[in-house]
This record gives C-alpha cells, sequence and structure tokens, in this order.
C-alpha cells in the first residue's frame, strides 16, 4: 500500500512539472515530428497520434490571418514569385481549457508537436523555407489556442503577359490541410498586405482570399495581384527598337547613288538582328498568350529587312545601267568614246540611256519611301490599338478542361 502511494504521488508530481493541468482528454507530444509539416516534399511516413479537437457535428473552424509581408524575385522566365508570408492560426480546443480559479495562469506557451496543429501544404510551391522549426502555441484558460508561422516560399505562376511589359497577374497560394476532411475542418481566412517597399518591378496591388468549393480537403487561397512598372523593359527593349526604326527611316534620306546608304542600311538590319535575337532570350514564352511585342519586333524586323532589299535591287539597277553606259552600244575609237564620258550624255541620248533608267530609279526609290514612312506609321498605330484593346484566352489547363486528369485508365 505504502509502495502505491508513492508511485501515485511522483506520477502526479511528475505531470505538474511537465506539463499544464487540463480539463478533458490530456495531450502527448508525439514520438517523431511531422516530416509533412515542414517539408512539403517529403512522404508522410507516421500519422499522428493526437486527434482532432471535436466540435460537435459541425466542422472545426480555423482562422486564418495571412499577413504578406514581401514578394520577390518574379522570374517571368520560370513562371515563378518567391513570397514572405506570416500566418496566425487561431482555433477552440476545450481539451486544453484548465480552471481559472484552480490554476490562475491566464496563458501558456506550448511547442506545436505537443498539441494538434493543422498540416499545412501549399500546393502551388516549388520549396519552402518554415523560418521557425520549432514554434510555438499560446493557449488560454477557454482553450482557445494561437500559432504563428512564418515562411518564405517560392511559387508557381501563370503569369499573363500578352500586354507585358505592362502586364497583371493573379498569382495562388493554395493551402491545403492533406490531413483531415471538410467534414471535420474548415478555414476562414483573411489577408493583410505588410509590404511597405515599392522599389521593386513588379508592384502588389491587391490581395483576396476565397476558400474554393467542393474541396475534398479543407483549403484556402490566397490571391495576390502583380503589376510590371515596366521601366526597365521599356528602357530595355522598346527604346533601342523604335530608335533603329527611326534610323532606317532617316537613312531613306540619303542619295541612291551614295555608296554609303547600302553600307548603312545593311550595318542597320545586322545591328537588329542581335538585337532581335537577344530579345527573344529575354522575352518569354508560353504555349498561348504570348506578348504583343514579339509580333511587333518581329514586323519592325520586317520592314528593316524589306528597305534594306530595296536600296539593294535599286543601287544594284544603277550600277549595272552605269556599266552597260560605259562599254557603249558599239566598238568607237576610244579617244571619241573618252570623249564621250567626259561630255556625259547628250539631250538626245538621255530618254533612252542612262539618265532614263536613273530617273526611273530614284522616282521609284522616292515612292518606296513614302510608303515605307505610310506604313512605318500605320503599323504604330495598329500596335497601339491592339495594346489597348486586344484581349486573349488562354487554353485550358489538362487539369481544368478535364477535372482531376478524367477517370483513372487500367
Amino acid at each position: 500500500l505504502m509502495a502505491l502511494r508513492l508511485l501515485l504521488q511522483l506520477a502526479l508530481l511528475g505531470l505538474g512539472t511537465t506539463r499544464p493541468l487540463v480539463r478533458g482528454r490530456s495531450f502527448h507530444a508525439p514520438a517523431v515530428a511531422w516530416p509533412s509539416f515542414f517539408d512539403l516534399n517529403s512522404p508522410l511516413e507516421v500519422h499522428e497520434t493526437i486527434q482532432i479537437p471535436g466540435n460537435g457535428s459541425a466542422p472545426l473552424r480555423v482562422d486564418v490571418q495571412v499577413f504578406v509581408t514581401n514578394v520577390f524575385n518574379v522570374d517571368i522566365l520560370r513562371y515563378t514569385v518567391s513570397s514572405m508570408l506570416l500566418l496566425r492560426l487561431s482555433w477552440l480546443d476545450t481539451r486544453l481549457a484548465w480552471n481559472a480559479s484552480v490554476h490562475p495562469r491566464r496563458m501558456l506557451t506550448l511547442p506545436w508537436d505537443s498539441l494538434w496543429t493543422p498540416e499545412l501544404t501549399i500546393q502551388e510551391a516549388l520549396w519552402v523555407d518554415w523560418q521557425d522549426q520549432t514554434p510555438q502555441a499560446q493557449v488560454d484558460q477557454d482553450g482557445h489556442v494561437e500559432l504563428y508561422l512564418a515562411l518564405t516560399t517560392e511559387t508557381n505562376c501563370d503569369f499573363e503577359l500578352l500586354h507585358f511589359p505592362r502586364d497583371q497577374s493573379n498569382c495562388t497560394l493554395s493551402f491545403y490541410a492533406l490531413s483531415n476532411t471538410v467534414m471535420e475542418l474548415e478555414f476562414q481566412a483573411h489577408v493583410v498586405n505588410e509590404i511597405v517597399s515599392v522599389k521593386r518591378e513588379y508592384v502588389l496591388r491587391d490581395l483576396k482570399t476565397q476558400v474554393p468549393p467542393q474541396q475534398l480537403v479543407p483549403c484556402f487561397q490566397v490571391k495576390l495581384h502583380l503589376q510590371n512598372t515596366a521601366l526597365k523593359a521599356v528602357l530595355a527593349l522598346l527604346v533601342p527598337g523604335e530608335a533603329l526604326l527611326l534610323a532606317d527611316m532617316c537613312g531613306g534620306l540619303l542619295p541612291l547613288q551614295a555608296p554609303e546608304r547600302m553600307a548603312y542600311k545593311v550595318t542597320l538590319l545586322l545591328g537588329y538582328l542581335v538585337f532581335h535575337s537577344s530579345l527573344v532570350q529575354v522575352l518569354p514564352s508560353s504555349s498561348s498568350c504570348n506578348p504583343l511585342l514579339i509580333h511587333y519586333f518581329t514586323i519592325q524586323l520586317l520592314l528593316l529587312f524589306v528597305s534594306t532589299v530595296e536600296t539593294v535591287l535599286l543601287a544594284g539597277v544603277l550600277a549595272r545601267d552605269h556599266l552597260r553606259a560605259k562599254r557603249g552600244p558599239g566598238p568607237a575609237p576610244r579617244g571619241e568614246q573618252q570623249a564621250h564620258e567626259e561630255a556625259g550624255p547628250s539631250p538626245e541620248e538621255a530618254p533612252g540611256g542612262a539618265g532614263s533608267w536613273r530617273s526611273w530609279a530614284e522616282a521609284a526609290d522616292h515612292t518606296f519611301f513614302l510608303l515605307y514612312v505610310a506604313g512605318v506609321v500605320c503599323s504604330q498605330f495598329i500596335f497601339i490599338g491592339l495594346w489597348m484593346w486586344a484581349t486573349c484566352k488562354s487554353d485550358p489547363a489538362p487539369g481544368e478542361a478535364v477535372p482531376h486528369g478524367g477517370q483513372p485508365r487500367p
């Protein structure tokens, strides 16, 4: 009897020193940590033994406040965005309540692995870095639990780049509690913008949260509305392209007979080819709704090519005619031919000789120059109109076209 009483006292002493007195079912620390909580890509090897708190016939409601503290490293080539978040989770667990008159403490701090907490997984995440590997939960005397989780994550984002570099996109972060069902758990989410810096290329314009309907597991989503400030793209892409096109139009003012004109046109075309090759690497591409700038710069390249070809053809015609005029219509004494070349073509020979070809080439070049300038101006207005009013509906994703990828195949 004495031994049994001693063992009972030791058990009560150990319970009082290791964990607070609670009403109802006691909680115990799990034998192993939850691998799915901190490593979103690792498989769940064991199941947590602590059960979710009951809420009668209704699912347990977990209030979530999402504080977005930073959005950085927006990579449109990889279709990824990195963000820093702070999650505040709160719910009621009556099993952790205690009598305040017996135990006057109003708040307790417990390690996260000593009580039930929702296991969150971000569906779009490539990687997640939880800044606190051992977060602490605060429990009051009524059993209200608060848990703060700070994380940095890189997620996929389907950027809408049709109007790049003035694009606006919605990026979604979907938080799932895969260990529970919608009959056991539901989320009520709110979001707060805590970003204080605006010195960045992409600016966060709006934040929204929603709970998607008809889900098999509890879920809430955070939508980030990002807008491109476009300053970098305008200086790096639009200004050089417009400058080369303007320089090509000015090159049409050079005389057709001047040898510098052909060298000038060819140099501009080669320079634009180098610019276009680097542009292909800078601009993103997708299966649908590519940026309008890709088509715009391709049209500019075609305009420069046509302008260069026109100069080469007309200069070639003049050069051949000049060589034909030098050879003369027939054999003549060398002294007479030299005197004829020094005196130039006579008025009688001009209508049917080199003078007619030269005047025809110059008239054709002048007409082409006017049409070219008109074509360039019209292309600018057409591009502005498409930029302002054009829309593009992206192709549906395989999971959206056929829900859940269709029926399982044998």
